[in-house]
């Protein structure tokens, strides 16, 4: 069965994402975590399990995407959308180098973490699609929230490499980046919506960076 994996899975976009790809038949990996939040989640959605792990450990990010690929079958696409942490949005002159090392840690070396654990599969099979989802400071710094503009700096330059590299096998890398908030009920930054957008990009690759209309 073709499997998604989706780090960072809440109850908004990563729940919309959820639905978008099983109504397309795939088996749904949520990682997160809190075991009692993924229960209640994987509860709504058909074909889906959750598998807690902390983004911010290798290790168990690594287990909990072998125990997806156990009981759901290859993953196909990889989504890495976890929540930054309130410590990741301070304004510059505020921000200690420990919180650059704890947003460099979520967000870079989580997605390289959870990047070796399914890219030997998708290169194997000549196909597959890794999504990442930022905010607005992934493509314009912005001072009031320098953790993120950090380290979303550090990835996007980390995934567009790899969108480069792999292009030629069939494995696509993108970026989605939502200016503000995700807002239920916005034209474009509705989870629904938002979650379509992201199946185009499994479905229809393309550039690197794509930009959600404010």
């Amino acid at each position: 069965m073709t499997t998604i994996a989706i780090i960072g899975a809440g109850p908004g976009l990563g729940a919309a994402v959820a639905r978008r790809f099983a109504a397309e038949g795939f088996a749904v990996g949520l990682v997160a975590r809190s075991p009692e939040h993924l229960d209640a989640l994987a509860a709504g959605i058909d074909g889906a399990r959750g598998y807690p792990a902390d983004v911010r450990d290798p290790a168990a990010l690594t287990a909990a995407l072998d125990r997806v690929r156990a009981d759901l079958g290859p993953v196909d696409v990889l989504q890495y959308s976890p929540l930054p942490h309130p410590d990741f949005l301070k304004p510059v002159l505020d921000t200690t180098p420990g919180d650059l090392r704890a947003a460099v840690d979520f967000s870079l070396h989580g997605t390289a973490a959870a990047v070796a654990s399914v890219l030997p599969g998708m290169r194997e099979r000549g196909r597959g699609s890794v999504l990442l989802v930022n905010g607005g400071s992934a493509a314009v710094a912005n001072p009031a929230v320098t953790g993120t503009s950090v380290a979303f700096a550090a990835q996007a330059a980390y995934a567009r490499l790899l969108h480069d590299e792999l292009a030629p096998e069939g494995v696509h890398v993108a970026q989605l980046v939502v200016p503000g908030r995700i807002e239920p009920g916005h034209p474009h930054k509705d989870p629904a919506v938002l979650a379509e957008r992201l199946w185009a990009l499994h479905a229809a690759p393309g550039a690197f960076r794509v930009t959600v209309d404010g």
